[in-house]
């Protein structure tokens, strides 16, 4: 009898090595059986109600149904865990699209962008002022080639305290009248910037009352060109130019006092080099020569000083030039413009402080302010009004020279012809 139990029937091992069998050759390999888990007992049949379910043993080589990830020796789920990209620990995300993240954040920037610049146009054209109504100039000359522009600074003081004026030195006249006039030419040669001495000896001819509606007739009547603003506004100066120049004026922009301060100020100064030491106790400039940053104030006193210069009006018509150019540069530039902080407030005191025409388009503004900057840049001309010489204090405009200005202006041809 031995003391070995009695073996499976299942063993047949025969000569085998292992198991007690006296055989010195070794047993083959086996496949350890493997314990296969039943079903959950339903609810109500398990635990003490009722009987376990009972493990059944199968072959680890698959038969008898067992699921193979079992014998592959993974604990949870499928391999490489309980998903695709698992770890083994619970299902993951799949991996980020990064195409379609790139494409839906560069429809929502598109987006935003549209909005804005859509939004930005309607506030900014709903700011200007269309007050001139150029309909109303009568016996108009053939329009030319390019684009013209009106460009009045006014010395209105609309709207400034008594605070605001003693600070501007403006002083307290009332209504406003012309203090500096140019017309701007913009075409395919290059702008031309060109100024008309408030003193130029001009005709009044015939008009219609912008007000009134009433005609009047001319008479030959000689006077500064000053004093077609103060007697019928700006149609009738537009009325006045076109008539002594034979240049259609195509649009009519107009700033004042206070509203040129506040553009300089929005745009965070603009740099001048003084041409010499500049002290008006009429306009309430103390500059000194050299390069340096205006603010509104010192810009407004600059543009309008005319007592401490030796040319006088001529003098100061270039300066304002200069200074026109200057600041169109400035906001004109990238850090200007593609900065909200600068922009918005700059395009609000601006818009704020302009009074246009009725056609007068922000397109046009912006094409005038390019230009402008282009006559800083070099690629345009700046120059006065030809002069002949003066009558009564009133300065003669070169009449052989002007109508060749003209002539060029009106075929959009570059300008050969000097100004003063």
């Amino acid at each position: 009898m031995t003391d070995w139990p009695e073996a499976r029937p299942d063993d047949n091992r025969g000569g085998r090595y292992g198991r007690g069998s006296a055989s010195a050759q070794p047993e083959g390999a086996r496949v350890m059986r493997q314990v296969r888990r039943g079903p959950a007992a339903p609810p109500g049949q398990g635990g003490y109600s009722g009987v376990p379910q009972q493990p059944s043993y199968v072959d680890g080589h698959g038969s008898g149904g067992y699921d193979s990830g079992y014998n592959t020796g993974q604990v949870y789920g499928t391999p490489g865990g309980g998903g695709p990209g698992g770890d083994g620990y619970g299902p993951q995300r799949p991996a980020p699209d990064w195409r379609r993240r790139i494409k839906w954040t560069a429809i929502t920037v598109a987006t935003v962008l549209v909005v804005t610049t859509v939004g930005t146009y309607f506030w900014a054209d709903s700011k200007l002022n269309r007050e001139v109504d150029l309909s109303k100039v009568i016996e108009r000359p053939e329009k030319g080639e390019g684009t013209n522009y009106l460009i009045v600074g006014s010395d209105s003081r609309e709207g400034m305290s008594d605070e605001d004026k003693k600070k501007l030195h403006t002083g307290s006249a009332e209504g406003k009248r012309t203090d500096s006039m140019m017309i701007l030419h913009t075409g395919d040669n290059g702008p031309t910037l060109i100024s008309l001495p408030r003193d130029s000896n001009v005709e009044i001819p015939s008009f219609v009352g912008s007000e009134s509606g009433k005609s009047y007739s001319g008479t030959g009547r000689q006077v500064k060109l000053n004093a077609a603003y103060a007697e019928d506004g700006p149609e009738l100066l537009v009325r006045t130019v076109e008539f002594n120049t034979g240049l259609y004026i195509d649009h009519y922009v107009e700033i004042g006092f206070a509203g040129f301060a506040s553009i300089v100020d929005a745009a965070g100064g603009v740099e001048m080099d003084i041409p010499q030491d500049i002290k008006d106790t009429k306009s309430g400039a103390d500059l000194k020569k050299g390069k340096q940053t205006l603010n509104g104030e010192e810009a407004l006193a600059f543009v309008r000083t005319r007592y401490a210069l030796a040319g006088s009006d001529l003098d100061r018509t270039k300066n304002q030039q200069k200074f026109l150019s200057a600041l169109a540069n400035q906001v004109a530039t990238p850090s200007t413009v593609l900065n909200p902080f600068r922009l918005y407030p700059t395009m609000g005191a601006g818009l704020d402080s302009l009074i246009v025409d009725e056609d007068m388009g922000l397109f046009d503004l912006a094409d005038m302010f390019w230009s402008m900057k282009g006559v800083s840049g070099g690629e345009g001309t700046s120059m006065n009004m030809p002069i002949a010489g003066s009558t009564g204090g009133n300065l003669l405009w070169d009449k052989t020279k002007v109508k060749q200005l003209v002539n060029q202006l009106n075929n959009d041809e570059k300008v050969t012809v000097k100004g003063d």
